[in-house]
């Protein structure tokens, strides 16, 4: 299929559940993503556009959502991977379809300390995209879907990376906003990469007994439907299988082999009313002998994701259990498209208020505000995929909490205060203890009191809920702070003991700003404070700062025999007259340093040297040999006078790198074509580009600032004399300082 024919499938899809469409802004978007990501391949070396028009194909099969969604998800990657902007989507488009473009992006142009915070920015910052407007995480979704589809090009490394990051990200927002049929897909394709050898198992063995299940299944179908039409009540039934990682997960986790599992069937039973959801479930606990403890009722407590149906579970024919799920038309849209199915049918973007339902994202967000990456991504996972019991307040409203909540959970959900003052509670009218865990349809009272002293520490170990736990480590945060400071010291300070590092080496003034940076906290005390009140722990950041210790503790033993090599000798034998020539040996990068063999060498950023240049060598604190040109202002003879002992004399080997960075900046008279004269220049000459920026003055020139990668002084200079051959280029000179 051409891509051409692509897009025009794609538009044959919207048209059908939406005909009012914006067709010429659908075909624009196509127009513009194919544009700007032309020449760009994907691993099985399609065109790239390829991938946002399935994208948008998922968009609108799957999910049946409005115009603007689907030309957000044409343009989805025209901001990360182009050079379009989100000024330009806004202009040409609208400024909404420029934010959900924009929110669904990585943010590619900020460097991270870690993976996981790498990860856990772009959580942060798609989740604040989807609470403004959950199109969002719609668009994401399935572009994570269709990449899914296609991993069998990537390496087995990144199937495995981005395998494990769907199951424990993706596939949990999936599930908490009701996209079930997503999320399945999302988890079977998860597996098929993570553990391809059981995978393959599951699906061999349930192709094995395909016979056996569809007869079981068709035999089930057919009595539900009969009755029905006894009945007279207008419903379809339909049967499906326990997806593969469903059954992977009972199998591995129970240590159950496939015969074991019983509850592989679940049927559906979609009517008209509610009253007649309540009806068929009698005619089914008729027909079969319903197994105690396994009915809920969502109909009248529906999940947070808006999921709303009747669940029994009953025994079949030789007594084979199989779920049974009763719903109409309408709650069925939600449970197979969660969100989406509020979206179908709507025009120009509007939504309908329907984010406020999603109230949830906004809290999930605050509840991590000062957590860590590695602490971020557990409890996203653990808020995103718990099982749930629904509880009551006195006056009769409806709370859901994770499995296993306790009182504490409760007081918290209720209001931030109400947990603060919290002395006690009452659960079905009878005092409990706080560890107490709350059932399905408890009725829980909290107790408080205005001169309760506040939350306990042992509070969050009890508490099962990430909101509770983060609340109360705000309260410690506000309410506790120099008591905080103090106990995170004395943690801090038990650890790096345990580690065996001095306190004095990590006080260190020009240790300190590192150690802050690798721990994200802008001060010493904030970081003493975080570890008091449980936002972070000692061994994180010690374990963060060993590595820089070490590093440091070698360079400092490079830095004494530095400056031993370039010290006088104490005794001289040789007259005064003649002075000693210190021995000159090869070190790194093509740079000899005298007097020192395999020297920690790096060449200044602020004059970019090259082979050729005449150079002078610096002894830094920590870092070896800083290389300056001569004519580098901060290698000025002041600068030399200033510090004598630490400049040395350096000089360039005969078998330097085959490349080195630096900088050349050009002042011309700005004209039509100047930049692609330039990138001409570039490319006879055949330098590599590291980067280019330009900025205009207001009086008509233009200084254009390029990074390059050079063999030496020879390439540089040919490049700087093709240069001042362009017609308005005035100036080319190399920035130094």
């Amino acid at each position: 299929m051409t891509v051409d024919e692509r897009y025009q499938r794609l538009e044959d899809t919207v048209r059908a559940y939406n005909p009012t469409a914006s067709f010429d802004k659908i075909r624009a978007a196509y127009e513009f993503a194919a544009a700007a990501h032309q020449g760009q391949l994907r691993k099985d070396g399609s065109p790239f556009v390829t991938h946002p028009l399935a994208v948008a194909q998922i968009v609108a099969e799957e999910l049946h959502l409005d115009s603007e969604s689907i030309e957000a998800a044409l343009l989805h990657d025209t901001i990360e991977d182009t050079s379009a902007t989100h000024e330009d989507i806004a202009k040409q488009f609208s400024p909404t379809v420029a934010d959900l473009v924009e929110g669904v992006s990585k943010l590619t142009r900020v460097h991270y300390t870690s993976k996981a915070q790498e990860q856990m920015e772009n959580l942060r910052k798609m989740l604040l995209a989807m609470s403004k407007d959950i199109r969002v995480i719609l668009i994401k979704v399935s572009d994570r879907l269709h990449n899914m589809r296609t991993m069998e090009y990537q390496t087995p490394e990144k199937q495995k990376q981005k395998s494990f990051e769907t199951l424990e990200i993706y596939a949990p927002i999936a599930h908490r906003l009701g996209m079930q049929k997503m999320k399945w897909e999302l988890e079977d394709l998860s597996l098929k990469y993570l553990d391809p050898i059981s995978y393959r198992e599951i699906v061999d063995a349930l192709d094995e007994k395909a016979t056996e299940y569809d007869g079981f299944m068709s035999s089930i179908h057919d009595q539900i439907t009969q009755r029905l039409e006894e009945a007279h009540i207008d419903g379809y039934v339909y049967g499906r299988m326990k997806h593969p990682y469903s059954i992977y997960r009972k199998m591995y986790t129970q240590n159950k082999s496939l015969d074991d599992v019983y509850d592989l069937f679940a049927f559906r039973v979609i009517v008209d009313t509610v009253s007649d959801c309540y009806y068929v479930l009698g005619i089914i606990h008729d027909l079969y002998k319903p197994v105690l403890g396994r009915f809920k009722d969502y109909i009248g407590t529906p999940k947070p994701n808006m999921y709303q149906s009747l669940h029994t579970t009953v025994m079949g024919q030789n007594g084979v259990p199989f779920e049974v799920q009763i719903r109409t038309k309408e709650m069925h849209e939600v449970a197979e498209y969660g969100i989406a199915a509020h979206w179908k049918y709507k025009q120009n973007g509007q939504g309908g208020g329907d984010e406020g339902r999603y109230e949830w994202v906004r809290r999930l967000l605050e509840n991590q505000e000062g957590a860590d990456a590695e602490e971020f991504i557990h409890s996203l996972k653990v808020d995103m995929f718990s099982d749930e019991v629904f509880v009551f307040t006195p006056n009769g409203d409806v709370q859901n909490l994770p499995a296993g909540a306790t009182p504490i959970d409760f007081a918290y959900a209720i209001h931030s205060a109400v947990g603060n003052r919290m002395i006690g509670a009452k659960v079905n009218n009878r005092i409990v203890t706080l560890d107490h865990v709350l059932k399905n349809g408890d009725i829980v009272e909290i107790l408080t009191s205005k001169n309760a002293k506040g939350p306990s520490r042992d509070w969050m170990k009890i508490a099962k809920s990430n909101e509770a736990r983060s609340k109360i480590r705000q309260w410690f945060k506000k309410e506790k702070r120099d008591e905080n400071i103090a106990n995170g010291r004395s943690a801090f300070d038990a650890e790096l003991r345990h580690c065996g590092i001095a306190m004095k080496d990590v006080l260190d003034p020009e240790f300190l700003p590192v150690l802050l940076k690798k721990v994200a906290y802008p001060t010493l005390d904030d970081l003493y404070a975080a570890i008091g009140y449980g936002g972070f722990t000692a061994q994180k950041a010690v374990s963060r700062i060993q590595g820089e210790l070490q590093r440091r503790q070698q360079q400092r033993q490079q830095e004494q025999m530095l400056a031993e090599a370039v010290a006088e000798p104490k005794e001289d034998p040789k007259p005064a007259d003649t002075p000693k020539q210190p021995k000159a040996v090869k070190s790194e990068q093509g740079i000899i340093v005298e007097g020192l063999d395999n020297c920690l060498v790096k060449f200044s950023k602020c004059c970019t040297p090259v082979p050729g240049d005449d150079i002078v060598g610096f002894i830094t604190r920590g870092y070896g040999v800083s290389v300056h040109r001569a004519d580098c202002p901060n290698a000025s003879e002041e600068k030399r006078k200033e510090q004598p002992d630490r400049w040395i004399h350096v000089s360039w080997g005969t078998d330097t790198n085959d490349s080195y960075p630096t900088t050349i900046e050009a002042v011309c008279k700005d004209r039509l074509n100047l930049l692609l004269d330039i990138s001409s220049a570039l490319s006879t000459t055949k330098t590599f580009v590291l980067g280019l920026n330009t900025r205009s003055t207001e009086d008509g020139f233009a200084i254009i600032r390029i990074e390059i990668q050079i063999k030496d002084g020879a390439q540089l200079s040919t490049l700087m004399n093709k240069l001042h051959q362009i017609s308005g280029v005035l100036q080319v000179n190399r920035p130094v300082g």
